[in-house]
């Protein structure tokens, strides 16, 4: 029987709890108000994703993609298809390369609009969620436009895209560019900068550049540790080597270089980056067609490959082994949310029990692909 010790409480946190994201559960042993450890849980979704991936075909995996980051689909459907056209050496048409990276952009943006919007609800704050709510239906009117869905996208294909971009979506897309960046200044005036905002998340939860290399951070929470790193730029994909953006670090700004507030603001710099990104797309969209010659039956030549890409919340990677059939001989994901979550327990260590609220959001976890 395990001696349990008096001086300590120990209290559950999830895996319904409203601040702790889909089905993380969180145990915590605290004395009084202070938390004397954190053991993240996770092992709720039980799905076997990258088993699965080696009992169906490499065009058949697309859609479970879909859900593994179910607030990027786009980017995690891009990041597969990468894999295998790594494997099988072809040549995407400029025009899908182009649309891929509208997509993956937009996702982006509405990936981080929720991480803004839940966040802020986390704190205490309700309407900015609403906003962010607001602003990304704009998104969702885009994408069901392209592939008919509003939240499992699945248009990214092996080759290219589904089908081309329809009529009057570049028009709704410009339309989006010129309303969107008087939103974001709406967020900061709402909500940067409110003092009792900045109070909640200045110098709270901080990742320094050497912890946030040991735990694998990757994303805008490790640019927030003042790292400039993001493989767009690193290690270009598509026609980002053509795209002029900036990549956003924390500066302390409001407290200490890489503590919530940062990458809370990591994440609102990044969406205006993106737009950008989407604008210059729509200026070179060339025409032509939107996916190369893929065979229905697809046969992968034998060989392995490891393949990553900037997702919203960090590096998503794909290790792939064909043996030159029509399945995957084995998938491994590298999920950016498992490495990011990694590092809370450190982070936990000592803070308040309300800062434990503060920590989950400023960190964006997605459990899906976490628990894989």
């Amino acid at each position: 029987m395990t001696q349990v010790d008096e001086r300590f409480m120990y209290v559950n946190m999830g895996p319904q709890h409203p601040s702790t994201h889909g089905v993380l559960r969180l145990l915590l042993k605290t004395d009084g108000e202070i938390v004397e450890h954190a053991t993240p849980h996770i092992g709720y979704l039980h799905r076997g994703l990258e088993k699965i991936a080696e009992r169906v075909t490499f065009p058949q995996f697309t859609p479970f993609t879909d859900r593994l980051d179910y607030l990027a689909s786009m980017n995690c459907n891009l990041a597969y298809a990468l894999t295998v056209e790594k494997l099988l050496n072809i040549e995407i048409p400029r025009r899908a390369q182009i649309i891929r990276v509208i997509m993956a952009e937009l996702n982006r943006i509405s990936s981080h609009l929720i991480a803004f919007g839940s966040f802020s609800s986390d704190m205490g704050a309700f309407t900015p969620f609403l906003y962010g709510i607001r602003e990304r239906e704009f998104i969702n009117d885009l994408f069901e436009m392209v592939c008919g869905n509003r939240l499992t996208y699945n248009y990214i294909r092996i080759g290219g895209v589904s089908k081309d971009i329809p009529d009057g979506f570049i028009e709704k897309t410009k339309e989006f560019l010129d309303y969107f960046p008087a939103k974001l200044k709406e967020y900061n005036e709402v909500l940067s900068y409110n003092a009792v905002f900045v109070k909640r998340l200045a110098n709270v939860g901080v990742i320094t550049t050497d912890q946030a290399i040991e735990y694998g951070i990757t994303g805008p929470n490790l640019r927030a540790s003042g790292i400039k790193w993001d493989l767009r730029r690193e290690e270009p994909y598509l026609i980002y080597n053509e795209l002029d953006f900036d990549v956003p670090v924390g500066k302390g700004e409001m407290g200490t270089i890489g503590d919530s507030w940062d990458r809370y603001m990591m994440r609102i710099y990044e969406m205006g980056q993106s737009a950008r990104i989407v604008g210059q797309c729509l200026d070179m969209l060339p025409q032509g067609d939107f996916t190369a010659k893929v065979p229905k039956v697809l046969r992968v030549p034998q060989g392995e490959v490891y393949v990553r890409a900037e997702n919203p919340r960090g590096e998503l990677g794909f290790y792939l082994i064909s043996d030159g059939s029509i399945k995957p001989y084995r998938l491994k994901i590298r999920a950016p949310s498992f490495a990011n979550l990694s590092i809370f327990p450190l982070l936990a260590k000592g803070v308040m029990v309300a800062d434990i609220v503060a920590l989950i959001g400023s960190l964006d976890i997605i459990l899906p692909e976490i628990d894989r």
